[in-house]
Order: C-alpha cells, then sequence, then structure tokens
C-alpha cells in the first residue's frame, strides 16, 4: 500500500512539474514573439515602376524611431541600411519624441548622420514629434537635407528627380501643396511627408509621395486583413468591416499619377505593442516601365 501511495504522489509531482515547465515555455515564446515583433528591424523590399525612369533607382525610407527605450538599436538599422545599398535615403520624422531626453533626441541625430556616412544622400522632413530649431540645425550641420517646404533636383544613375518636402503635418480643408509646389513634367517626383493625408497628395500628383506616422497600424492582422485598430476614424477591424478605402496604415496607396507609400517605421511610441508588423526599413526599387 505504502509503494502504491508512493508511486502516485510521484506521478503527481511528475505531473505538477510537466504543467510548470508548459507554463513557463508558453510565457518564453509569448516573450520571444513580441520580442522579435518590436525590437527586430526588416529589409521590406517594394518595386514601382515609371516612363520617366530609364535605369534602378533605389530608395530607403525610414521614420517613427521615436528615440527612446522601445526601439531597435541604431547600429542593426545602419547594418541593414548598409546592406540595402540605396542610391538615396528618406527619414520621414518623429525619430524622437517629446518625451524624449536630450541623450535620446542625440541617438537619433547619430542614426541619421551616420547614414551620411554610408555615401548616399540624406534627406528629412519633421513629425510632429521632433521640430526642435536646435535638432533641425544640428541634422544640417550632418549634412542631411532638411525639406521644410523645399524642392530640390538630383541626377541618380542617369535619372532627374525631383524631391519635396513639408515640414507642416495638419492641413486645413483649404490648403492645397499647388499653391506651394510645381511639378516638373520632366522629372520623376517624390513627395516626402510625415501623415500621410491621402486626398491633399493626391491632388498634388507627384509620382510618388512617401510618409509615415501610422507605425503600420501597430497591430496587423494575419493574411492581409489589416489593422485590428485604425486610429484615424476610430474603426475596430476596419478592413474586415469593408472600409479599405479609408484605410491608410501601411504600403501602397494608388492615385491618378501616382501612388503614395507608407512606412510602418522603426520604433514604438509610447510602448512596443507591435504584432504581425515588425519594424521596417522600406526599400523602393523604381524601375523603367
Amino acid at each position: 500500500m505504502a509503494e502504491t501511495q508512493n508511486t502516485a504522489a510521484h506521478n503527481k509531482n511528475v505531473r505538477k512539474h510537466k504543467k510548470i515547465k508548459r507554463f513557463f515555455l508558453f510565457i518564453a515564446i509569448i516573450f520571444i514573439v513580441w520580442w522579435f515583433n518590436n525590437f527586430t528591424v526588416k529589409l521590406n523590399y517594394n518595386e514601382i515602376h515609371s516612363t520617366k525612369i530609364t535605369s534602378q533607382v533605389r530608395i530607403a525610407v525610414m521614420s517613427d524611431f521615436h528615440a527612446g527605450k522601445y526601439n531597435p538599436k541604431p547600429e542593426k538599422i545602419l547594418s541593414k541600411l548598409k546592406k540595402s545599398d540605396p542610391d538615396i535615403v528618406f527619414f520621414l520624422g518623429d525619430m524622437y519624441s517629446r518625451s524624449s531626453t536630450s541623450s535620446e533626441v542625440e541617438r537619433a541625430v547619430k542614426l541619421m548622420s551616420d547614414a551620411v556616412k554610408l555615401g548616399s544622400p540624406v534627406y528629412f522632413v519633421p513629425g510632429d514629434h521632433d521640430t526642435s530649431d536646435i535638432y533641425l540645425d544640428e541634422l544640417r550641420a550632418a549634412k542631411i537635407h532638411v525639406m521644410d517646404y523645399k524642392n530640390e533636383a538630383i541626377n541618380v544613375n542617369g535619372n532627374n528627380i525631383q524631391i519635396y518636402g513639408i515640414d507642416n503635418v495638419y492641413f486645413s480643408p483649404t490648403f492645397d501643396l499647388r499653391n506651394e509646389f510645381t511639378l516638373s513634367d520632366s522629372y520623376f517626383n517624390i513627395l516626402m511627408a510625415h501623415i500621410p493625408t491621402y486626398d491633399k497628395y493626391a491632388e498634388f500628383g507627384a509620382d510618388l509621395t512617401i510618409c509615415g506616422d501610422t507605425h503600420g497600424g501597430i497591430i496587423q492582422l494575419p493574411f492581409a486583413k489589416g489593422p485590428v485598430y485604425y486610429n484615424d476614424t476610430k474603426q475596430w477591424l476596419p478592413e474586415i468591416s469593408g472600409k479599405r478605402d479609408d484605410v491608410y496604415d501601411k504600403g501602397f496607396f494608388d492615385y491618378s499619377g501616382g501612388t503614395m507609400f507608407i512606412t510602418s517605421g522603426l520604433g514604438n511610441h509610447p510602448y512596443p505593442a507591435r504584432l504581425n508588423n515588425r519594424p521596417e526599413i522600406a526599400i523602393i526599387d523604381i524601375l523603367p516601365q
């Protein structure tokens, strides 16, 4: 009888230990998935075509680093950027947050100034967080092109490209970019802006508009079913409910004569809550039609 009781007690302990192991394994898996989705950077390769382009132009697009506790390490970002070998590099604002410390702001500056050292021209537009004049002067001193209502013509691999940048992020109902800039038919026109105000950019009609701000919708459903929550329209599961036309979360959105691209960004603010939506360096290859 005693032997039977000992065996039963032993089996009970074994089952208990297995449950504890399974619990900690589950916690470890959750942690790895969370860490992978919030602190690792992917290169997201994309292609578009244009009759204005005669040879490939590769651009790297980054946004929303939100320098602080909750973002990938700058050295990892730079390593990925170097690997992609872009012709032009774009930073689309919110590289630090209003709550960032001075050392965290300097981390954002260093990330972008180190990108300059890789050899490609670097362009920047501010977001709604990173607007300090001292900060913008630091970027200019690092030979970063701060495109605060500026435009610049460059030649890349034999292609004429005109770059436009705007630094305000909220528009009045009557705002019209055509009052600020004139597009050139002989150039491939790229508009840089932080917040993806689709209607205003479609009216302007650049060949390519690049934006950030959305963090890719933060939590994305699998099988390309869109964000769990879309903040602009305060909707849960908007794509499942048939609201895709109103959801500008990440990726390409065509308009007459061009397209808008939204990157899901690099960082997390205010908390690391990404899922199925890793931080990214978006690579866009512009190819001949």
